[in-house]
Parts: structure tokens; C-alpha cells; sequence
């Protein structure tokens, strides 16, 4: 009979809890540890409307939940099959830990607590430090204390990341006309005869052979492919074909959750407002919001002025778009005027992404730009707020992320893509080439 595995017990930071206050769950059988300076720096975190102040006010709702003195002695247990949580209080810095880094602070105080179980455990349990901040991990290391980041929403392999579009060369002649006359579409088996390879609901492809080519798309039932052309939406025309198939997915109702990434100058939040305003009339509202990540991970207090003089830096990108989108008609042109109207009456509302917090999604049109700045919980908390007949696009570049303690791997919208790509109430476009100007482009693709 094989022995029963050991539980390893895990000493958590800060900025996990605060990257996901639903962490403690995620350790399956073994045991948490959260120093008693955790508990004092998610206290500082408390006040204030940032997603990040909500995770702080979560997960001390569910610590004071698991009531009892056992939380400060042997721990508590998460449940059957779970291991236990349990706080432990350490006085200062032990003496190797002050030795090897003076400061005595925070951090230094968390590693105090891992290194301290460290050397009390003998070897009979594995004691890890789970933290996002690598030059804490490096020290951990450095102190013979092992140490991982927080993987428990990161994905395995960003080469791998759905794209959303295939490209199909040298295709059978025969079938590919059919997309050139009436209905321009193609039953789906008779594709997925000719090639073998994922087809996801609401896919996009790229057929094409010496003599002819065609853009379509899958429909959700995996039944039919159809022919898609090039729609102008308020004005602005989709100049290849990545942003041709993201503008069919925006302005299709019967596909609620969207989402674009690719690098500055593709088109993306481009996209996603001018199609907003193109189907303007199927929502009541129309939300365009970002995360608000400071300088340095400083709260926007620091800044100076008042609240809209200090957000009014974050937001600025999201009115000149509009402004793009308003230019391409006249003063007096009825689109123009429209545009000036909508914010007028706050159908078209451009707010940081916690002020959108606690309103309602029902019948509205919701772009969440610099998608990749939020955390897998966060994109699921907004998610999850979307009502009836309510449409929600992210937006961002994975490859350009502003917060501390994610990456390319772990941000919200990659966790997103990966485990939505499939379902039938999504659709994904990868924007590839920049449209801005070819200057920037060439930028973009040297510096």
C-alpha cells in the first residue's frame, strides 16, 4: 500500500491574498500558515474602492468566519479533504534572518516566519513560502527556505494561448467557391473533412488557395461556416483581416462575452468603442473602463488635485479614441452629434474600472480596457456581474502589463482566453499587425 503524501504547509504574503482572496481553498490537502505581519498589512489595505481594497475586505471576512482560539494554536480546518489554516505571531526578526538583511520590516518579517517553521520542522514537513514578489522568493531561497510564486491561475504555456483564427493554404478549389455565391457559407463537415484541427465555437479562419481566398467564421453550433466582408462600424473600416473577424464578433449579440489582445497600435479599444456605438440601440448604456494601476503600485492619493484631476491621466487614452471615432464626421453630421449626446446623458460613460463596481450590467454594452492588469479573481468578479442581455469585451496586451505581481502567464485576460475558448457565448481575435502608423509599427516591432 503506497504511503499517504505528507502535507506540505505553505506560509503566505501578502500580495497573494491580495491577488486572490480565495487562495486558502486552493491548497487541497495541505496546511496555511499567514504570519501575524500578513494580517497587519491586508489592514492597511482595507479602506478604499480599488479591487484591491475589496480583496483585502473579502479575505478578512473569511478569516473571521473560522472562529476560535485554534486559529492562533494548532489551526483550523478548511474541511474535509482540506488541511488547516492557522496564524502564527513571531516577536521581531529571528537572529539569522536580522543578521543576513538588518531591515526590519514586513517582508522580513513574513520570511522570518517561514524560515522560523523552517528550521522547527526537522525535515518531516516541506514548509514553502508562496509569494508574488520574486526578490522576496530569491531571499527565501538564499535562507535555504524553498519558495514559489502563486500558480494556482496561471496557465501552462503562452505559446500555446488560443489565438482565435486559423489560416487554411492550398484549399480544395471546389468548396471554396461556394463562398462566393448565395448563402456564402459552407456546411462544416465538409471543411472538417479536408482538415484535421481544433474547431471551437465561433472560431475564424482564413481559407485560401492560389486562385481565391475567403474569411469566415464557425458559427457556435459548429454547423456552418459563413463567408464574412469588411463592415465599417461609426465611421472607422477594418483595414486586415484579424480586426475584420473582431468587428463581427463585437457587433454579434448572440455572442455576449469578447475578447482582443495585441500590441499597442492594433485597434483594440479602437474596435470595441466604434462597435459599441454601431449597435448602440440593442443597449441602454455604454461602459468603457480600465484598471487603475499607479506608478510604482502607488495609490493615486499621492497624485495631486482632486479625484478627476489625479484619474484624469489613466483615462485620457479612452477619450482620444472617441475623439478618433467623432473626427471622422462633421460638426453638424448626425453621428457627431449623437456621440456629444450620449455622454451627455451618461449612455456612453468613461470611468476607472472600480467606480463601475456595483452598478448594474443589465442591457449594457461593457469594454474593460488594459485588460491584462487585472487578476484572474478580478476578471471573474466582473464577469459574473454581467446581466441580461448585457455584452462584455476585454481588451489588452498580455505582453504589456503595468501591475507588480503578474505576467504574461497569470494575468485575468490570458486565464480568460484559456479557459473560455470553446464555449459557445465567447469569441477571441488576436490583432497582429499595428494600424497606427507604420512608423509606430516599426517601433513596436524593433524597440
Amino acid at each position: 500500500m503506497a504511503k499517504k503524501p505528507i502535507p506540505k504547509t505553505f506560509v503566505l504574503d501578502t500580495n497573494v491574498i491580495l491577488h486572490d482572496p480565495t487562495c486558502i481553498n486552493q491548497f487541497e490537502e495541505n496546511n496555511i500558515v499567514i504570519p501575524l505581519a500578513v494580517i497587519g498589512e491586508i489592514d492597511q489595505f482595507k479602506r478604499g474602492s480599488q479591487v484591491i481594497n475589496l480583496n483585502a475586505r473579502e479575505f478578512t471576512r473569511t478569516l473571521d468566519s473560522i472562529t476560535g482560539n485554534a486559529i492562533f494554536d494548532g489551526g483550523v480546518s478548511l474541511g474535509e479533504g482540506k488541511g488547516k489554516v492557522r496564524v502564527v505571531i513571531t516577536k521581531g526578526l529571528s537572529k539569522e534572518i536580522q543578521e543576513a538583511f538588518r531591515e526590519d520590516n514586513a517582508d522580513h518579517r513574513i520570511l522570518s516566519a517561514a524560515y522560523d517553521l523552517h528550521k522547527k520542522s526537522m525535515g518531516k514537513t516541506k514548509v514553502v513560502l508562496v509569494t508574488k514578489d520574486v526578490n522576496l522568493r530569491m531571499k527565501a531561497k538564499a535562507m535555504g527556505v524553498q519558495s514559489e510564486d502563486y500558480t494556482t491561475d496561471r496557465i501552462l504555456s503562452i505559446e500555446e494561448l488560443y489565438s482565435g483564427k486559423e489560416i487554411f493554404d492550398n484549399f480544395d478549389d471546389d468548396i471554396l467557391r461556394q463562398f462566393y455565391s448565395a448563402p456564402y457559407e459552407i456546411p462544416a463537415e465538409e471543411i472538417m473533412e479536408k482538415v484535421k484541427t481544433d474547431y471551437f465555437p465561433n472560431k475564424f479562419f482564413i481559407i485560401r488557395n492560389l486562385q481565391r481566398s475567403a474569411l469566415a467564421h464557425l458559427d457556435s453550433s459548429l454547423e456552418t461556416f459563413s463567408r464574412i466582408d469588411k463592415q465599417p462600424v461609426y465611421g472607422i473600416n477594418p483595414r486586415n483581416a484579424e480586426q475584420t473577424f473582431a468587428i463581427n464578433a463585437l457587433v454579434n449579440n448572440d455572442i455576449p462575452l469578447v475578447t482582443m489582445t495585441g500590441k499597442a497600435g492594433t485597434g483594440k479599444t479602437l474596435l470595441a468603442l466604434a462597435s459599441a456605438l454601431h449597435v448602440k440601440k440593442h443597449y441602454r448604456q455604454i461602459f468603457i473602463a480600465r484598471p487603475v494601476i499607479p506608478l510604482s503600485n502607488k495609490d493615486i492619493g499621492y497624485l495631486p488635485g482632486d479625484v478627476e484631476s489625479k484619474l484624469g491621466p489613466y483615462m485620457q487614452p479612452l477619450w482620444d479614441n472617441l475623439k478618433v471615432i467623432q473626427d471622422q464626421f462633421k460638426d453638424n453630421d448626425k453621428n457627431y452629434i449623437a456621440i456629444s449626446n450620449m455622454i451627455k446623458e451618461e449612455k456612453l460613460v468613461i470611468e476607472p474600472l472600480s467606480y463601475i463596481r456595483g452598478r448594474s450590467l443589465q442591457r449594457i454594452f461593457f469594454i474593460v480596457d488594459e485588460a491584462q492588469n487585472l487578476t484572474p479573481h478580478e476578471v471573474k468578479t466582473i464577469i459574473t456581474r454581467a446581466g441580461e442581455g448585457a455584452k462584455v469585451v476585454l481588451t489588452g496586451d498580455i505582453y504589456q502589463i503595468d501591475h507588480p505581481y503578474l505576467d504574461s502567464q497569470s494575468n485575468g485576460l490570458t486565464y480568460l482566453i484559456e479557459h473560455f475558448k470553446g464555449q459557445k457565448l465567447y469569441a477571441h481575435v488576436t490583432l497582429e499587425k499595428g494600424e497606427r502608423s507604420e512608423l509606430a509599427e516599426l517601433a513596436s516591432n524593433l524597440l
